[in-house]
């Protein structure tokens, strides 16, 4: 995949050095049963761009499939898998080994790593491309990623929306913030096992926008 960026890239967000605190601003947000940090401005400007370039032309994108109503389908983003040595993982029916962490990622797990005072071992990454690109509702609980993980959530790019929805009762009003160029997700706690998450599709015209979500792959 190749979407070779020539062109200047303006994601709408300050790119005054001057303008970024050195310290990242910490929202939690207020939901039940649930530990979620947001960092809307956890990487400047100028790191960003340079991560998105280096991230959307040296990762190996895949395209995978995913079977719907028994039909298999084009799953809607590509995705790629890094991390440690035998640090495989599986979901929806997709099995994916790890490629060897590249100096991009290092750079950037390193900054998560501190903030999340986690050593995250891998990282799953996708690529959406437009506004048709989504992810549907899902919960982040599968086995390999033990009880309670911690995710965090990365992103480079265009703005697309991040919507929680909570499991036990359908009538507590969903969760949607907004994840913008350079921004940082923390996802902790029991929120895996009470609130679900999706990044909708969108009709508004919109330009490709890569996401890293850092896991810790149990032994």
């Amino acid at each position: 995949m190749n979407l070779q960026a020539e062109k200047q890239l303006d994601f709408g967000l300050e790119s005054d050095e001057s303008a970024i605190a050195s310290q990242p601003k910490r929202e939690t947000l207020q939901m039940s049963n649930a530990d979620v940090t947001m960092f809307r401005v956890f990487f400047s400007h100028a790191e960003s761009d340079r991560f998105f370039l280096s991230l959307l032309n040296q990762t190996r994108w895949r395209q995978d499939k995913i079977r719907v109503y028994g039909k298999q389908i084009d799953l809607p983003r590509l995705t790629a898998w890094y991390g440690d040595p035998g640090k495989s993982y599986s979901y929806s029916g997709i099995s994916m080994d790890p490629e060897p962490w590249t100096e991009t990622l290092l750079e950037i797990k390193s900054r998560v790593d501190r903030e999340a005072q986690v050593r995250f071992n891998s990282v799953l990454l996708s690529l959406y491309r437009n506004g048709r690109d989504s992810l549907s509702w899902h919960q982040d609980d599968e086995p390999e990623l033990g009880e309670d993980p911690v995710i965090a959530s990365v992103s480079f790019g265009a703005t697309r929306s991040f919507q929680f929805r909570y499991k036990p009762d359908k009538n507590v009003h969903k969760v949607s913030v907004d994840l913008t160029h350079g921004s940082l997700l923390i996802m902790k706690g029991p929120t895996q096992r009470f609130w679900m998450h999706q990044v909708p599709k969108t009709s508004k015209p919109v330009d490709p926008r890569i996401n890293l979500t850092f896991r810790v792959i149990q032994d």
